[in-house]
């Protein structure tokens, strides 16, 4: 039952396979956790301004919506360019230019004269997210042995989302100074620092790529031999993601149907991401240990359950036990998506093959909210979010029939 093989590698650092025992998180957390938290907090701190910033260039409720969704769509079409120059330049490399270009971007929101140019700024802050997220991942993959790697990756994501939750508050610290300028000057400075660490990691030497004397496979290649994964667990991973997209519009929306107030519907998602940032490591604990199944499919189970039990709340109370619980089922999913990127990743053509699943990722994010929106509009709220959770049912259930059940799986 299932891809009963990963094509993950082991680690190589210098040419040389680490030896597990002698393996330290201390020795690489600051280079490898550090810039994450703070391009998270980077990004975090200008997400709650970016529509409120469109609105001062003149656009309209809805323009101003449509250039926030600018991040993903930014992401999205920079995937597998970033695969390409991460593989051409190397993860270090990468991951300072992406820093680089996050910061252009956001001097140019500052001083955008019209929407355009703003909306540009926007689309280059997700393109450079799109490089910085698919250098880190690869970094990790390569550095980290495979026995510890859904710790490692559970861990990158736990701390992004850690920055991303704590930057809206340092941004609006800012605020207070700087009116909205402030929040920019607050992502600038965060993407500046996590930059200037990324420059302190370890080069490493692929067999391809950079530092490497081997030809890269085209992306086109990788699509070919590995379409089975793409289309069978790479399903998978797009209506994961189009579950998790989804759960960060639900909860307002029907709260605000339920007439609940702002500070009510605040407090109630605030709480929610809370439980998603405290459960990472042990998950990435509990994968290493006994496969990535005993994860990802109660993750998909507690998000798809909570989900269609929404529509029967009927007040704070019950809407916050049900936000509470897909808090719980999302953060012991973090650094899943990447985990199973990871594993089926081959030696030659790693960074070409996390684009393609990075792809698929960004594609299923931006699936979720608009599959929602359509039910909505043809038919209710209530029945969309309950469509919501079939998606994550049978994101289950693809997970559960094609992820292996072993443990530290070894490369084919």
């Amino acid at each position: 039952m299932g891809i009963g093989e990963f094509r993950g590698s082991g680690s190589r650092l210098d040419s040389v396979s680490q030896d597990d025992a002698a393996f330290s998180f201390k020795k690489i957390a600051l280079p490898a956790f550090g810039p994450s938290l703070l391009f998270g907090l980077g990004e975090g701190a200008i997400l709650p301004v970016i529509a409120l910033s469109a609105r001062d260039l003149g656009a309209s409720v809805a323009v101003a919506a449509l250039v926030v969704t600018l991040i993903g769509i930014g992401s999205l079409l920079s995937n597998i360019p970033a695969s390409i120059i991460t593989d051409k330049y190397g993860e270090r490399w990468a991951i300072v230019g992406a820093a680089g270009l996050s910061v252009i971007a956001m001097l140019l929101c500052l001083s955008a004269p019209n929407l355009v140019v703003y909306g540009l700024g926007i689309l280059l802050i997700g393109a450079a997210s799109a490089v910085f997220n698919l250098a880190r991942q690869k970094y990790l993959t390569e550095a980290v042995p495979v026995r510890f790697r859904a710790r490692a990756l559970s861990t990158l994501g736990g701390v992004m989302r850690i920055g991303v939750f704590i930057g809206p508050f340092l941004g609006a610290l800012a605020i207070n100074f700087l009116q909205l300028s402030g929040a920019y000057w607050v992502g600038v400075g965060a993407v500046v620092l996590a930059g200037l660490i990324a420059l302190s990691m370890p080069d490493l030497v692929h067999p391809g790529g950079a530092d490497g004397s081997a030809p890269s496979p085209k992306v086109a290649s990788i699509i070919t031999s590995y379409r089975k994964i793409f289309l069978t667990v790479g399903i998978g991973v797009l209506l994961v993601s189009a579950v998790r997209s989804s759960r960060q519009v639900v909860i307002p929306l029907w709260a605000e149907g339920m007439g609940l107030d702002a500070t009510t519907t605040s407090l109630i998602y605030g709480l929610s991401g809370a439980v998603d940032m405290l459960v990472f490591y042990p998950a990435g604990k509990l994968m290493d240990r006994k496969g990535r199944a005993w994860v990802a499919v109660p993750s998909m189970l507690i998000m798809a359950g909570s989900l269609l039990a929404m529509p029967f709340t009927g007040g704070a109370a019950s809407l916050l036990l049900v936000s509470l619980l897909i808090g719980f089922g999302n953060g012991i999913g973090a650094g899943m998506v990447m985990t199973l990127g990871a594993d089926y990743s081959p030696d030659s053509g790693r960074a070409q093959f996390l684009g393609i699943w990075r792809f698929l990722s960004d594609l299923g994010s931006f699936s979720g909210p608009a599959l929602l929106s359509a039910i909505t509009a043809l038919a209710t709220l209530g029945l969309g979010i309950a469509a919501t959770g079939v998606l994550g049912l049978a994101a289950a259930a693809v997970l559960w029939y094609w992820i292996p059940r072993s443990a530290n799986p070894e490369p084919a």
